[in-house]
């Protein structure tokens, strides 16, 4: 029997890591209802809007981060039987309990949808925009098996968000290769960052679309931004000492300075969706590293509670908002005037705020009464399993 994973002493939580998850979820709620229904021609709001999707970035990033900062002193575990089966079980027990719920959730809804829309009721047009994605039987066992952005569709399917949870699945299944390489020193980490961002500067310049590569080639993407957050942990590994003996001011100037250069970056690259978005990636991962260490202006307010909180229901909320999307551009069809009427444009600019909203509330549900829930209990199980293995042994 392999032996159990030496579980050594628990990580210090980074909170300024946690806050900081609270805001691209909302960002990226705001892209998908302003791609698809146009935007407010306010240009301060509408290009980090439009550019909202490299939030994705962030998040494989930080969880490349994340891991190593965890799992980095059992790396000999992750390579038995059992630390292996164990690490899968605890991501799986973060990721598929929300992801399931949302595809039950979606699948009732789309099945009245389309029975109403059959029977000549309401909600036709709405039915008609669900042919843009794969909605067979074939692509729902796909999400079920966390294979749909594997390259195996031409077209987002059923929960469309949710390629990021089966990216994010392929990585936690080839995470032992990341935690070797991160077993290295300052020179491996700095190549891996380099090596990383050259991948995403290639996909940005071949791909027709920027960065927005999701169902074809999402896990290139996926795996460049998580060397990146792997090589960030690894030399927030090696300076943490040093670090600390650094004044505050001197953390502060440079998470200034790096969200300065994001800013600066966001708005001098055009509009969005073309090979110039790299060049707001840099500056967004680097971020990361900045406020790792607990230290700065900007790290402290990621500190404050409400943010932190809404960190923990981040992918709850990412995963949840589909469902809103939907019903409103169901109400759009069926309730809406038709034509317009004079007020139109205020319902435009009211909207994505209701849908925000209504992303954080039914995100709030799901972490409180699925994700939570069912983590606790799968973990649960997993630890019974392993008694009674080791007693049998």
């Amino acid at each position: 029997m392999d032996a159990p994973p030496s579980r050594g002493k628990h990580p210090t939580q980074i909170r300024a890591l946690t806050g900081a998850r609270a805001l691209p979820p909302l960002i990226l709620v705001l892209f998908h209802y302003h791609e698809g229904h146009g935007y407010q021609h306010v240009p301060w709001f509408d290009i980090p809007v439009a550019k909202g999707y490299l939030w994705v970035e962030f998040f494989f990033a930080l969880s490349g981060f994340v891991l190593v900062h965890v799992y980095g002193a059992r790396v000999k575990a992750l390579w038995t039987r059992r630390g292996y089966f164990e690490f899968l079980v605890n991501r799986l027990a973060r990721l598929y309990p929300v992801h399931l719920a949302m595809l039950l959730v979606l699948l009732a809804h789309f099945t009245i949808t389309t029975l109403i829309a059959l029977h000549g009721g309401p909600g036709a047009g709405h039915a008609a925009q669900n042919f843009h994605f794969d909605r067979r039987a074939l692509a729902f066992v796909a999400n079920l098996l966390l294979v749909q952005a594997w390259h195996l569709f031409p077209r987002l399917t059923w929960n469309t968000v949710a390629w990021f949870v089966s990216v994010e699945f392929f990585l936690c299944l080839i995470f032992p290769l990341y935690a070797r390489i991160a077993t290295g020193g300052p020179l491996r980490a700095v190549l891996l960052v380099v090596l990383g961002f050259v991948a995403l500067h290639r996909l940005a310049g071949t791909s027709g679309h920027g960065l927005d590569i999701t169902f074809d080639y999402g896990v290139l993407r996926g795996m460049a931004d998580f060397a990146i957050g792997v090589g960030l942990a690894m030399l927030y590994r090696a300076a943490r000492t040093r670090a600390g003996k650094l004044p505050e001011h001197a953390f502060t100037a440079a998470q200034a300075a790096i969200a300065l250069w994001l800013l600066y970056a966001m708005y001098h690259t055009g509009w969005s969706h073309n090979p110039l978005d790299f060049w707001i990636v840099p500056p967004m991962l680097l971020f990361i590293l900045a406020i790792a260490f607990d230290r700065g202006l900007l790290a402290r307010f990621f500190h404050i509670a409400p943010l932190r909180i809404l960190g923990e229901w981040s992918f709850a909320i990412y995963m949840g908002q589909t469902l809103w999307l939907n019903i409103l551009r169901n109400a759009e069809d069926t309730l809406y005037p038709n034509p317009p009427p004079a007020w139109a444009p205020a319902v435009h600019r009211l909207e994505p705020a209701a849908l925000v909203a209504l992303s954080i509330l039914w995100g709030w549900v799901l972490y409180r009464k699925v994700e939570t829930p069912a983590g606790q209990a799968i973990r649960a199980w997993f630890r019974n399993v392993s008694i009674r293995d080791t007693q049998a042994a």
